[in-house]
């Protein structure tokens, strides 16, 4: 199974053009009602840092996802929806044969969710994953989750019959 989330792309694309579209008319703002600050420096230090930290929110939460069960191995991937093909090369890939899977669970956080996954190395020590999966659709979590079950069950019935 084949599982990703491409199609947010654009939405984050329009979410980054708002934010900076955001920015201008906060700066017009305060350059129009100067009694908030007479200083201009504070007014633009203000939207600069307000501007930062939404942008860096943005950045934090939205990544791209896939997931692929097909074969052998499962591979899992996160890297970033806007600069990763431009400024930051930094992606998140785990690949992994289907009998190293030893559990999983999905975090909702306010507005970041994340898939945890559990799997057993090659020297016989658990191994802890995480992956964001904010962008991800509700039905393609749960066809994850089916997916790993899945699996899951299928390496418990294994281990009963050896």
């Amino acid at each position: 199974m084949r599982i990703n989330n491409s199609k947010v792309k654009n939405v984050i694309i329009s979410t980054y053009f708002l934010l900076i579209v955001l920015a201008l008319i906060l700066s017009i703002l305060f350059s129009a009602y100067s009694e908030i600050s007479t200083n201009p420096a504070l007014s633009f230090i203000l939207i600069f840092f307000s501007f930062s930290a939404l942008f860096l929110l943005l950045f934090g939460v939205t990544k791209f996802f896939e997931y692929d069960s097909d074969g052998v191995k499962v591979g899992v991937m996160n890297k970033s929806l806007l600069l990763s093909e431009y400024l930051i090369k930094k992606e998140h890939v785990v690949e992994f044969e289907k009998e190293k899977l030893i559990g999983f669970k999905f975090q909702n956080f306010i507005v970041y969710k994340r898939l945890v996954l559990y799997i057993m190395s090659s020297h016989g020590h658990k191994k802890k994953e995480v992956f964001n999966v904010t962008l991800v659709e509700r039905k393609k979590r749960k066809y994850i989750k089916q997916s790993l079950n899945k699996i899951i069950r299928h390496n418990r019935t294994k281990k009963k019959n050896s």
